[in-house]
């Protein structure tokens, strides 16, 4: 699990407390990733928490990215 400094560093980052990242994590976790209605529900979700708008033309491509499969393996990233 991770730590509470880590957290604190998140939420200065983005304004984002703990609880919130880790309701959104749950809900993550929980979601269909296949399903697109729940998919730009999620997008539009994290555009809220964040205070950062998503125009339509990129909720379009993060959807159809994850929807096709061409998200990278975060394993092969670290």
């Amino acid at each position: 699990m991770l730590g509470d400094s880590f957290f604190k560093k998140v939420e200065k980052k983005t304004n984002v407390n703990k609880d919130t990242i880790l309701s959104l994590a749950s809900k993550l976790q929980d979601s269909n990733m296949k399903d697109e209605q729940t998919l730009r529900e999620l997008i539009q979700e994290i555009s809220d928490i964040t205070g950062k708008e998503v125009s339509k033309e990129k909720s379009d491509k993060i959807v159809d990215t994850i929807l096709k499969d061409n998200v990278p393996n975060v394993d092969k990233m670290i």
